[in-house]
């Protein structure tokens, strides 16, 4: 607490140079205490965590001087990361989006061994229990957790021939490739849409994800039972509105884990490590450029204006030599000249998902799923569509990309002891296109709800320019439902297929992460695009250090490294290009 206040207070004392002026310093003279640089973060969720963590750690191995200031909206750090509480008890966490991580994401299963963070199983309940794919009628495909592995195998292999098996390498040799963006010479990358040429992955953008299992002859029963359910429960798409590598990688989640009490932790951590000055509940309003007259000045550039409750809008006192947009621009609602970010941000459409936590007395009934009284129900519903259902198109009315199922997934994520009856009950989470009623809830439980079941606390405001419209627990009237949590989030991007992608680079000094979400969107892709752009920052520092000190030539390796030759780049650029424009084209026949 005494090290923030510290680094609070550095950050309020004048510029280098002020100090400099009125001690009648000369310019020649600043040169070390300009060398301080002052970055802005913007957004505390995974890339920004992730930028903020990684920047300190390279200042550090380069020995540049950095603070570091990161604003958040909210009252916390990590973003989609939200832990909440059942009945309010911490003794019950449940994890409302970002649920997992897998051993292949090493930004974050290297965070938690950094940390200490203990990992756990996710989804593990006192109870084993049968994980069903419903089509809306019909159970397509059951698998019994109490059953041995080789089993249920067995039964994959019966049921779907040798597809499993090839479909699994296929995922394995797409996550293998862009795995390559974590070393150099793909590390770092000024443009993503260039290393996902080089890389081969606009292979996978470029189509959807029932055209790219259909090129590799695994189209079929397997790809809309299984893969299809995948997409629906990670990406609330089906196969014909995803593309090929978002469907890669909502098929890979071996190694599933999670930290025990929270993901959130992890990027709580490494702010925490980025020795930043952190200022939560503050909206950033506004961005502002300040020119200098002179073109070698290394003096801060950029201001901020910040907004708080019960505040208002403030200028935040000190000026910036980089700032960080680690949130998706257009729910940013900052404002700025149309010169500071010369080529205009993708707009892109971002998925609305209604997360619902709830914990009854009550298993799922039978009779919703079209079963015999006495059956037993799977605890974990995955859903897919009917055989001659047609794929809705994303955000229709009804039930929208869920189709006749209507929801996504319901699934009991955790067994509790009510702290009032000391009762056993089930918390259950429920991805859906649309809000839960208690109809629904009445036909799936097997029990009448009221319509009137909970009092109203959910969080106003306008959901389509939130990020996340995160809700609040209510307060109980009857019985079947002891504990309710509803939340609507815009958790990633509607992933249409694609060739070029939003580059971390909007301006002089200025960074973006959220680019990679319409390329791959996961906790994990959101800390490597962090930490791409924390070593680009401090690629340019050094660069600017060795020119300023006579030493223009670099070593063969650094520029490797850092920046692509630019009549290769432009190459590529135009190649993109053109594939774009045939996306479009195909796109539009869909």
């Amino acid at each position: 607490m005494h090290y923030m206040r510290l680094l609070r207070l550095a950050c309020l004392l004048p510029s280098s140079s002020a100090l400099a002026a009125a001690a009648g310093v000369d310019a020649t003279d600043q040169h070390a205490e300009q060398r301080v640089k002052q970055v802005a973060v913007i957004g505390a969720g995974a890339g920004g965590s992730s930028a903020a963590y990684h920047l300190r750690k390279y200042a550090q191995q380069a020995g540049i001087e950095v603070n570091i200031t990161v604003f958040e909206k909210t009252a916390r750090i990590g973003g989609r990361t939200l832990t909440v509480n059942v009945y309010d008890d911490p003794v019950f966490p449940v994890e409302l989006g970002a649920s997992i991580f897998v051993a292949v994401n090493h930004i974050l299963f290297n965070a938690t061994k950094e940390f200490g963070l203990p990992v756990t199983e996710p989804g593990a309940t006192d109870e084993k229990g049968i994980l069903g794919v419903w089509d809306g009628k019909n159970f397509v495909y059951t698998q019994d957790s109490e059953s041995w592995g080789w089993w249920n195998l067995a039964k994959l292999v019966w049921k779907y021939g040798t597809t499993p098996y090839y479909t699994n390498r296929l995922v394995q040799r797409t996550i293998a490739t862009f795995l390559k963006l974590y070393e150099a010479p793909y590390f770092p990358f000024r443009s993503l849409s260039t290393r996902a040429f080089e890389l081969g992955l606009v292979q996978a953008t470029s189509v959807t994800g029932l055209q790219f299992l259909a090129e590799n002859e695994l189209d079929g029963p397997f790809a809309h039972d299984i893969v299809q359910t995948s997409t629906r429960v990670n990406y609330a798409s089906n196969l014909p509105y995803i593309h090929g590598l978002g469907t890669m990688v909502a098929m890979a989640p071996e190694g599933a884990m999670a930290v025990a009490g929270g993901n959130w932790q992890i990027f709580s951590h490494m702010v925490t490590h980025s020795q930043a000055y952190v200022s939560l509940n503050s909206t950033v309003t506004s961005i502002t450029k300040e020119e200098s007259g002179n073109p070698d000045s290394a003096s801060p550039r950029y201001q901020i204006k910040t907004a708080a409750p019960e505040v208002g809008e403030t200028t935040h006192p000190i000026t910036f030599d980089d700032v960080i947009l680690a949130a998706p621009y257009q729910f940013s609602g900052i404002q700025h000249a149309d010169d500071l970010i010369p080529h205009p941000v993708d707009t892109i459409p971002y998925v609305k998902l209604h997360v619902t936590l709830f914990s009854s007395p009550y298993r799922f009934s039978p009779a919703f799923f079209g079963l015999e009284p006495a059956s037993r129900v799977p605890s974990s519903v995955l859903t897919t569509l009917g055989p001659d259902e047609e794929a809705p198109e994303p955000g229709s009315s009804g039930n929208g990309s869920a189709g006749s199922a209507g929801f996504f997934s319901a699934t009991l994520v955790k067994t509790v002891t009510n702290p009032r009856t000391q009762s056993k009950e089930y918390v259950y989470k429920i991805f859906s296109p649309e809000k839960v009623t208690p109809g629904f809830l009445s036909k799936l439980l097997g029990v009448q709800i009221p319509e009137t079941f909970v009092t109203e606390t959910e969080k106003g405001g306008d959901e389509e320019k939130e990020e996340a419209a995160e809700g609040e627990s209510a307060t109980t009237l009857v019985e079947p439902i002891s504990w309710y949590y509803p939340a609507v989030f815009h958790p990633y991007p509607q992933k249409y297929p694609r060739v070029t992608f939003q580059d971390p680079i909007l301006g002089d000094g200025l960074w973006y992460t959220s680019g990679v979400e319409s390329f791959i969107s996961t906790m994990e892709t959101s800390a490597l695009m962090g930490m791409n752009v924390a070593r680009l920052i401090v690629d340019d520092y050094l660069s600017v250090s060795r020119a300023a000190a006579g030493d223009i030539e670099k070593s063969d390796d650094v520029v490797a490294e850092v920046t692509p030759p630019v009549l290769a780049e432009e190459k590529a650029q135009d190649v993109l290009a053109g594939q774009q424009s045939e996306v479009a084209e195909d796109a539009g026949e869909l």
